[in-house]
C-alpha cells in the first residue's frame, strides 16, 4: 500500500470509528460501508488490505472491553525487559533500533545550536510530521486531530533554541518506512533524564501488547511517581516509535494521548490486528 493509499484509508477509518462510537459498536457491515460512501465489498477489501482483518473483527479492537482484554492477555509487566542502557539499544516493534539520548547538559541548553529538519509525510494514521537532527529522528507528531499549524508549533516549542528548516522534498523522507516495522530508523531522544527513563521503558513494550502507567513507574524504580510518569508519557516527542500509545490505566481505560484519543485507539487496534494476523499465519505455516 502506498503512502497516499494508507493515509486515505485512515481517513475512511476515522469516519468509520465515529460511526461505530455513535452506534455503540453494533453496526452492520453494509450500514458502516454506506456511511463512508462505499459498497460493502469495497469497504471490506480496503480494510483487509490495510490491517489484515475484516471490518467486523476490527470493531472488536476499538472497544474499552478490548483494552481490558489487552491488559489481561497481553500485559507486559516490563520486569523481563531486554537489557539496555541509555547509551545502548532498545527493542522496538520486534526490531532493534539504535538510539541516542541528548545529555543533560545539552538538554539544559534547550537544543541551542541544534538544527532540526522537518517534513510532512503520509502514515497509516493520517498526516505525520517527522523531525530529524543529524543524529536521527527526534520527533513524530500527527495533524489529524489538531491541524498542521498547532502540531508543528507544539513540537517547535519543545526546543526553543533550535534552528528549524523545512525539508523541501518531503517525498525523500519515505514516511511509510518509519511505520512499516521493516527499516528501523535511528532515534535522537531529546528530553530530561527522568523523561528519557520513562521513554526507555515504553520501548520495552512489544507491539500488540500494553502496560500500565504504574508498571512503567515501577520499571524505572519510582513506583510512587505514577503521575509524573503520566506527564512524561504525554511529553513523548517521538510518537509511534516510542510507543506511549501502549500505556493504559489499570482499569483498561485508554487514558490520554497528546495527538488525540482516536489515533491512540487506532494504533492499538492496528497493532492488535497485525499481531493476530501474524499469529494466524504462523499457525497455518
Amino acid at each position: 500500500m502506498t503512502d497516499l493509499e494508507s493515509s486515505y484509508t485512515y481517513g475512511v477509518l476515522k469516519r468509520a470509528i465515529a460511526e461505530i462510537d455513535r452506534s455503540g459498536g453494533q453496526i452492520a457491515l453494509p450500514d458502516l460501508a454506506a456511511h463512508v460512501g462505499m459498497s460493502a465489498p469495497h469497504f471490506q477489501r480496503l480494510f483487509s488490505k490495510w490491517v489484515g482483518i475484516s471490518p467486523k473483527k476490527y470493531q472488536q479492537y476499538l472497544t474499552l472491553e478490548h483494552s481490558k482484554q489487552l491488559l489481561s492477555e497481553h500485559h507486559s509487566l516490563l520486569d523481563a525487559a531486554l537489557e539496555s542502557g541509555l547509551s545502548g539499544t532498545a527493542r522496538l516493534h520486534d526490531l532493534f533500533i539504535t538510539w541516542e539520548a541528548m545529555t543533560p547538559g545539552e538538554f539544559a541548553k534547550k537544543a541551542n545550536g541544534l538544527t532540526i529538519s522537518y517534513g510532512w509525510v503520509e502514515s497509516p494514521f493520517g498526516e505525520a510530521l517527522i523531525m530529524t537532527t543529524h543524529r536521527g529522528i527526534c520527533g513524530i507528531s500527527f495533524s489529524e486531530e489538531m491541524g498542521r499549524d498547532t502540531a508543528i508549533a507544539d513540537m517547535m516549542k519543545r526546543w526553543p533554541n533550535a534552528e528549524f528548516q523545512e525539508e523541501t522534498k518531503p517525498s525523500t523522507w519515505n514516511g511509510m518506512s518509519v511505520f512499516d516495522h521493516k527499516n528501523p530508523p535511528r532515534l535522537h531522544v531529546i528530553g530530561a533524564p527522568f523523561q528519557i527513563k520513562v521513554w526507555e521503558a515504553l520501548m520495552r513494550i512489544p507491539s500488540g501488547h500494553v502496560s500500565t502507567y504504574s508498571d512503567v513507574a515501577s520499571a524505572i524504580g519510582s513506583p510512587k511517581a505514577t503521575r509524573a510518569v503520566g506527564t512524561a508519557i504525554g511529553r513523548n516527542p517521538i510518537s509511534w516509535l516510542i510507543p506511549c500509545h501502549r500505556a493504559l490505566r489499570k482499569s483498561g481505560e485508554l487514558g490520554g494521548y497528546h495527538w488525540g484519543l482516536p489515533i491512540k485507539r487506532t494504533m492499538l487496534a492496528y497493532e492488535s490486528a497485525r499481531r493476530d494476523a501474524t499469529s494466524k499465519l504462523q499457525k497455518t505455516a
